[in-house]
């Protein structure tokens, strides 16, 4: 079960203050990574979730087999992610929170980066946001995250240029994928990631719980949205319909209730779902602007199901570290998503997922394409 522990770290928003900041206007290039599709018209991205990673070899592990247990460390989940990231090559790596388990840490920078270590070696492009428990050690969230965006490789940032003054939470921030070198859409973005700090635990009296994604958050998603959706419809090459997003945060929205082991798409549910209290209406959000096709969590380690509700997928990651609790004989496991180009088009025509368990074989299961642009339409939202 997810830790429930309590704490209150942030301040509440001012509504008001974001509105006034409508006023503002938004740059339109703050954005240097230049991702983009290969040859081969696909783009590939490993979730690494909860690794939960403490001190390396003297950190045991947690509900492992009988088996295991003499063995088993911190070590296992960096052993884990060498293995998965050779047998996949993905084209970015994307760490989803508690990276660290602060409450056993004793120097989190050390620990940051033995996590990371695997990732940094292979010197493909990670991203990393926050968890709820990554900064229990003694180094704030801001803290970590500026201490992240300076290791090698990295395309993470604290937050975003043009939101910097006033977004909640550290950790924000978006990638543009690029169509294939030498394609009519090279210049153009046709996958949009975004990135969000779901926070730890409300702050807000009688709000007790995990913290939730903010009103300006959500504006500036909001924004940044519309934004990439003008670019993509404008000249040079403008392009009809949508170009796809997808999101990745920490805690997951109150609407993964919705799903169990059988109304979901595929994977299980074996604990419940341990979101905010409270219903901040970001579900409501990705909704109403159409382009996010899925949702990616972790914080809920023994969940690794998918379910569709409006048109929205909302997926668990499932659980990857061995210092996290599990389940002893459910193999620890990372999600994989691909996104594929339209051969003739050169824009997005779908995009699939799978898990890979830490076995023998890093076995490959519940795979199932969650978004096709025929099925789906192509409808722009609303600028």
């Amino acid at each position: 079960m997810a830790d429930k522990t309590r704490r209150r770290t942030s301040l509440f928003s001012s509504v008001f203050f974001l509105l006034c900041l409508c006023l503002a206007p938004l740059p339109t290039s703050s954005h240097p990574p230049k991702l983009r599709f290969g040859p081969n018209g696909e783009f590939k991205i490993l979730q690494v979730a909860d690794m939960h990673f403490a001190n390396g070899a003297t950190t045991r592990c947690l509900d492992v087999l009988p088996t295991q247990k003499a063995h088993c460390s911190d070590l296992n989940t960096t052993l884990f992610m060498s293995r998965l990231i050779a047998a996949e090559k993905p084209d970015l790596i994307v760490f989803t929170g508690d990276n660290i388990f602060g409450f056993d840490v004793k120097d989190p920078v050390k620990s940051m980066d033995a996590a990371f270590a695997p990732a940094i070696a292979s010197k493909i492009p990670w991203v990393a946001i926050l968890g709820n428990h990554d900064q229990e050690s003694t180094l704030t969230r801001q803290e970590l995250m500026k201490h992240i965006v300076k290791l090698p490789n990295t395309l993470s940032q604290v937050n975003p240029p043009e939101a910097a003054h006033y977004i909640d939470g550290f950790g924000n921030y978006n990638l543009q994928i690029r169509g294939a070198a030498e394609s009519s859409l090279q210049n153009k973005s046709v996958l949009n990631l975004y990135f969000l700090d779901s926070g730890d635990y409300s702050s807000v009296p009688y709000m007790e719980g995990y913290d939730w994604v903010k009103t300006s958050q959500q504006f500036w998603f909001e924004r940044t949205s519309k934004r990439l959706q003008r670019v993509y419809n404008a000249e040079p090459n403008p392009q009809q319909g949508i170009s796809p997003g997808l999101a990745y945060f920490h805690i997951p929205l109150p609407e993964f209730w919705s799903f169990d082991s059988k109304n979901a798409t595929k994977g299980v549910r074996q604990e419940g779902t341990y979101s905010a209290s409270t219903n901040s209406g970001f579900f409501t959000t990705l909704v109403t602007r159409g382009d996010v096709k899925s949702v990616f969590v972790g914080h809920d380690h023994v969940n690794d199901f998918c379910g569709k509700l409006k048109g929205l997928n909302l997926c668990y990651g499932g659980g990857f570290g061995y210092h996290a609790y599990g389940k002893a004989g459910w193999e620890r496991r990372a999600r994989v998503v691909v996104a594929e180009l339209n051969k003739k088009k050169g824009d997005v025509q779908s995009i699939r997922t799978w898990k890979r368990l830490d076995d023998q074989h890093l076995s490959v299961i519940d795979s199932q394409v969650l978004w096709t642009s025929s099925v789906n339409g192509s409808v722009a939202p609303l600028l």
